[in-house]
């Protein structure tokens, strides 16, 4: 598994080069609220018994920014911190910590994704203000990650021959499908803490009956008019990381939640089958979002309602769009790993130019329309069973590791300044 994955497209040695000592100054005005009167090593947040500073905060936020790495605005960078201490306090109990050779490497590795020497590129993020041990800690907390999450759960990772044959669809030839329930609970800043008491305990229901009761009080989602219970799907067609949660469960059980920007997402497993014609798997996804602004409110849904009703392809939404903020569209093809998880979730539900308007961005605040314009289909040419058995393997380590840090964060006492 590659230290830091996806950074490649974000490390661009002519665009890092390009970066002025002047650039510093402009940046760190983007710093986390902080009051006058507090300095910047104080405290801003505690997580158990340890602290970030204001000082990490404006540091990460500087240094995502200036990378373009997604997951830069203060909540992100925020919540990225606590989750860091969290693991750490992990770690730190089981006496797992990188050694300086290894953080050396990754550094180096990290560099070279930008062409640069691990000197140069440490020179020019300090040119623009980021200090060396910013980039230490954020590589060190990764790579001492890996290894924690391996060694605890690579024996419950590891696939099966037959998990693998279904994985590639030669089990009887065929593929497999889900039967699922699913429960959306939107949230903000100020409702956070109630709907993740809600999701919690309706995590613990036993029976579909209740799940479906929950669904149709507090699910947002349109099937909440069908008690939360969504068609077969083929497995392939949902996020990567989802799959082997979803396969893991038993008829009745339910995920633990599942966070999501603006929601917390249940899914109850009502049914699992074998089909005869292999579920195909896709290499690429292209989908068309389209942000409304009123969010989930009767007005925005009725405009968005009369939109569906004009559009048939996403290239009309081109049209629509016209004369806008270039913002208002976005036309991504990504693989299913790329695709943020609710997107993905949703994606999965839809065939080629069907529409979703479940989701929102903006603290609830803008509709995403979403629409599904095409899967390429992966064959599969040059997939090895080995190949498939480390897919599967990082799949479900990647799984047990949101859902321990989602475990941490529920155990933890955590003050915000």
């Amino acid at each position: 598994m590659q230290l830091i994955s996806g950074f490649s497209r974000f490390l661009r040695s002519g665009w890092l080069k390009a970066l002025a000592p002047g650039l510093a100054a402009a940046m760190l005005s983007i710093v986390p609220h902080q009051s006058p009167a507090q300095s910047l090593f104080s405290p801003a947040i505690r997580v158990n018994q340890d602290i970030v500073t204001w000082y990490e905060l404006e540091q990460r936020k500087l240094f995502l920014e200036l990378l373009g790495i997604p997951g830069n605005s203060d909540a992100d960078v925020r919540k990225a911190l606590i989750d860091e201490r969290l693991r750490k306090q992990a770690m730190r109990e089981a006496g797992i910590a990188p050694t300086p050779e290894d953080i050396q490497l990754a550094i180096d590795e990290f560099a070279s994704r930008g062409q640069l020497a691990p000197e140069e590129f440490l020179k020019v993020l300090a040119d623009a203000g980021v200090d060396r041990e910013t980039v230490r800690d954020y590589v060190a907390s990764q790579l001492a990650w890996r290894d924690y999450v391996s060694a605890r759960f690579i024996s419950q990772a590891r696939p099966t021959d037959d998990e693998i044959d279904r994985a590639l669809g030669q089990a009887g030839g065929g593929g497999l499908q889900v039967l699922l329930s699913e429960i959306i609970i939107p949230v903000n800043p100020q409702t956070l803490a109630q709907a993740e008491a809600l999701a919690n305990e309706i995590a613990q229901v036993k029976t579909f009956d209740a799940f479906s009761a929950a669904a149709t009080q507090y699910s947002a989602a349109p099937t909440r008019e069908n008690g939360g219970r969504l068609d077969w799907l083929n497995v392939t067609n949902l996020p990567p990381a989802l799959q082997p949660v979803i396969l893991g469960l038993k008829d009745g059980e339910v995920t633990s939640p599942l966070t999501l920007p603006n929601a917390v997402a249940l899914f109850q497993m009502r049914g699992l089958r074998e089909v005869a014609t292999s579920a195909p798997r896709y290499s690429k996804i292209d989908y068309a979002a389209y942000y409304l602004a009123g969010g989930l409110s009767p007005e925005t849904l009725k405009k968005a309602a009369e939109l569906k009703e004009t559009v048939d392809t996403c290239d009309d939404l081109y049209g629509i769009a016209k004369g806008q903020a270039p913002e208002v569209l976005d036309r991504i093809s990504a693989s299913p790993s790329e695709i943020p998880r609710d997107i993905s979730l949703e994606l999965a539900k839809l065939d080629p130019n069907e529409v979703s308007t479940t989701l929102t961005r903006n603290n609830g605040q803008t509709l995403v329309f979403l629409m599904l314009c095409s899967r390429s289909r992966d064959l599969g040419e040059n997939t090895s069973r080995e190949d498939v058995a480390n897919a599967l393997t990082q799949q479900r380590l990647q799984a047990f590791a949101t859902s321990l840090v989602e475990q941490l964060r529920a155990d933890a006492t955590i003050i915000e300044q």
